[in-house]
């Protein structure tokens, strides 16, 4: 499998400036998109109920990135540095675009999922490159001590990450409260096409990224299916385990579980094109590959959760109403 794996490292992506700004202007459109549906009273609203808040804001910026840290330290015989890496950076961005759709199909807390979207992404621009940096060195230093594999030197400019995360993350999320806040009827007619287009962008993202690269994802999507299967589905059980631990009630479960679950991958590939932050003559295929397929594999997670909970919820109100009537008979 370690050996498999090494054969990613070697792809790279170069995009040209005007490929370049196409791919940031997909991510900014996609940010945009979200802010279309946060509002200031949700903040309000949120302020008055801290808890799941607080509880939400540590799942995703605090044990999401330990809890990877832990999985790549167990996992380090058998995936590569790179692999490792990605791990770590997709752990690090903030909350995904399609989580407050997912939440909404789950019948979960919408206004919390809007909140904890519209927060973690506004602290991305500290929390990402701090996460990177911290739990990034962590493992490069495990592997210097207590590994013979090299992990080739890896130096982020953390100030241009900063930089390229506030730009791409922070300004298309103010537009977008702005332009709901002063154009209301134009953001409702907005709001879902923009939701589905963003989706449909990402993967755009995607198939550009593996444009010369298919026959290589095709050979080894079996490895990075499973690592990313492992990965994500920790990610759920930790937002799920900290909201049940802290006896949160059961929307506010679900949408933790979500948020923790659904990261904006969108964000990591965007780092990994830039060249100021990772040089283009480093070999990082493993990272590639798995911040890419996290994003199409939690669309496609979340979908199976928000089928589930759906269900769930119609069978219960079912069970309700089933009861009423009983009652009333009787």
């Amino acid at each position: 499998m370690y050996e498999s794996l090494l054969e990613l490292d070697p792809v790279r992506i170069n995009f040209s400036a005007s490929g370049m700004h196409a791919i940031n202007i997909i991510l900014g459109f996609i940010m945009f998109g979200v802010a279309l549906d946060i509002k200031p009273a949700v903040f309000l609203e949120l302020i008055k109920k801290p808890k799941s808040v607080i509880l939400g804001l540590i799942s995703q910026v605090i044990a999401l990135p330990m809890v990877t840290f832990i999985l790549v330290i167990l996992l380090s015989n058998f995936i590569t540095p790179t692999v490792a890496m990605g791990m770590i950076l997709v752990a690090a961005c903030p909350g995904g675009n399609i989580s407050n759709f997912i939440s909404s199909l789950s019948k979960a807390n919408t206004e919390l999922s809007v909140g904890l979207t519209a927060t973690t992404t506004l602290f991305a621009t500290i929390s990402t490159p701090f996460n990177f940096a911290l739990w990034g060195g962590l493992y490069s230093n495990y592997i210097d001590k207590h590994s013979t594999r090299i992990l080739q030197p890896l130096v982020i400019d953390n100030a241009q990450m900063f930089q390229t995360v506030f730009i791409l993350l922070g300004i298309p999320l103010v537009l977008g409260v702005l332009f709901a806040r002063f154009f209301p009827k134009i953001t409702q007619k907005l709001f879902r096409p923009t939701q589905v287009l963003s989706i449909v962008f990402f993967i755009v993202m995607v198939v550009l990224a593996f444009a010369n690269n298919f026959e290589l994802f095709l050979k080894y999507i079996y490895l990075i299916f499973f690592i990313v299967l492992i990965h994500n589905g920790l990610a759920l059980l930790t937002g799920f385990g900290i909201a049940t631990l802290f006896k949160l009630p059961s929307l506010d479960r679900r949408t933790i579980t979500i948020e923790t679950g659904i990261q904006n991958s969108g964000l990591g590939l965007v780092l990994l094109f830039n060249p100021k932050i990772f040089p283009p003559d480093l070999a990082l295929g493993g990272m590639l590959f798995i911040t890419a397929w996290w994003g199409i594999w939690h669309i496609i997670s979340g979908l199976g959760i928000a089928f589930y909970w759906n269900k769930k919820t119609k069978i219960s109100r079912n069970l309700i109403n089933h009861n009423k009537c009983l009652q009333t008979t009787v």
